[in-house]
């Protein structure tokens, strides 16, 4: 068990590495009421050509699975596992991701009871050929939903504008089509490839006693059985730089258009500390061009081009990057010519100092604010950890963050080949 103290935020993160490959992650927060558990598996929908190690053979599944899988592991052959969570008070929950699937629960008691549920059905799989297929009727129904859904089909549109053969362009949960090929033997090939410890990441924050959680997990197990498994081998897609398509039109029943904006980022690869740079980087100088104190937001608002919903977000990934701005507009021609003429300009201007300093100060508050909520740790810290960053490298990253490399960093993204428009019109 090693112990990683951060100083400058006083808190205290405890380690271990089972002998199955099982990192266990613990923040103590015995002054808190609630817990907060997570079990991660960095398995998403991105990940649908891999090859299973120990074996040559390169495998390509259903879009959809990761998602499917995560429905099916609720169900037990003695029935619903959120029944054994609420004997104990915990709400339970989980979350495919393009790049992870998170199974979770938050309680303020019967914590011990808890952990030992979370770790064992997310470790016992219970398919059959019966429950399969009827699991297909629910989640085609819930992908229809969706396809109705304007906030949903504009994000997607621009994904499917941004990016010609990346997966990241299919919805998490697959198209009713290729749900449809998914079957038991599939299911189980993909969670014995990406269900292995070795693959996987226990977070706990809250009143844990860590010693306790520690050899509650190790004693479970080591009374299963994996097999020792080395790396997995993803494939994906070569994609261009350039954005696949530079607009794409949806017509649903809104009364508003809607108008996203989005951006392919054109350097990918980055990992660890970097990735984290150049998250903040971004972030800092979105903030201080689209949030609701920026000079052009309200500049848009009182045109009446804008409401107050507009906003924006940047994902970032070694293999894959991209920003979405925007939202409802009456006028989304104008809106896309005063957004483009305004990026032009940050490109070769970048953005004021004053704005750089007020968005980097707002940014480090939000940080350290979100340290108070044990949801935003867990969900946060697992995601860098797999991307090999430091939740808690933040802040200094932050801190050292200057106004050239924001506006550096706005001109190396803001590529207007790489740009896509989405909109969702009336019929």
């Amino acid at each position: 068990m090693r112990e990683i103290r951060y100083e400058q935020l006083g808190e205290t993160l405890i380690h271990e590495q089972l002998d199955n490959g099982l990192h266990i992650y613990i923040m103590p927060k015995p002054e808190y009421n609630q817990a907060y558990a997570t079990f991660t598996t960095r398995y998403g929908s991105i990940d649908r050509e891999f090859t299973v190690p120990g074996q040559d053979k390169r495998v390509a599944v259903p879009d959809g699975i990761a998602h499917f899988l995560e429905h099916k592991m609720f169900e037990e052959e003695t029935g619903d596992i959120f029944q054994e969570f609420a004997k104990y008070g915990a709400a339970a929950n989980a979350f495919t991701s393009f790049d992870m699937t998170t199974y979770l629960f938050s309680a303020t008691d019967h914590l011990q009871e808890n952990l030992q549920i979370l770790v064992d059905f997310v470790q016992r799989p219970y398919l059959t050929d019966e429950n399969v297929e009827k699991e297909k009727g629910i989640i085609g129904q819930e992908i229809r939903m969706y396809e109705d859904n304007p906030d949903w089909r504009s994000y997607f549109g621009v994904l499917q504008g941004l990016f010609k053969e990346h997966p990241i362009r299919i919805d998490i949960a697959g198209t009713v089509e290729s749900i449809g090929k998914i079957s038991k033997d599939t299911l189980l090939d993909c969670y014995r490839t990406f269900y292995h410890p070795s693959n996987m990441l226990v977070f706990l924050v809250g009143p844990f006693e860590p010693s306790q959680a520690i050899q509650l997990i190790r004693d479970n197990q080591a009374g299963k059985q994996f097999k020792p498994q080395g790396d997995i081998q993803r494939f994906y897609p070569q994609e261009p730089a350039e954005a696949f398509q530079s607009r794409m039109e949806t017509r649903l029943s809104v009364s508003i258009p809607r108008c996203l904006f989005g951006y392919k980022e054109v350097n990918t690869g980055v990992t660890g500390r970097s990735l984290i740079v150049r998250e903040m980087a971004t972030a800092v100088g979105f903030d201080a061009l689209f949030s609701k104190s920026a000079e052009l937001f309200n500049r848009l608002f009182n045109e009446g081009l804008i409401d107050k919903g507009f906003t924006w977000e940047y994902e970032v990934n070694k293999d894959y990057g991209y920003s979405i701005i925007g939202g409802n507009t009456k006028d989304p021609d104008r809106l896309m010519n005063l957004i483009d003429d305004e990026l032009a300009k940050v490109s070769q201007q970048g953005i004021p100092k004053e704005a750089f300093e007020m968005s980097r100060k707002k940014l480090i508050g939000k940080f350290l604010e979100g340290l108070d909520s044990p949801r935003y740790i867990a969900r946060n810290f697992t995601s860098y950890r797999f991307k090999d960053a430091d939740l808690f490298d933040t802040l200094p990253v932050l801190e050292e963050l200057t106004h050239e490399q924001v506006n550096q960093r706005l001109a190396e993204h803001f590529q207007p080949k790489a740009q896509t428009v989405s909109l969702v019109l009336p019929n």
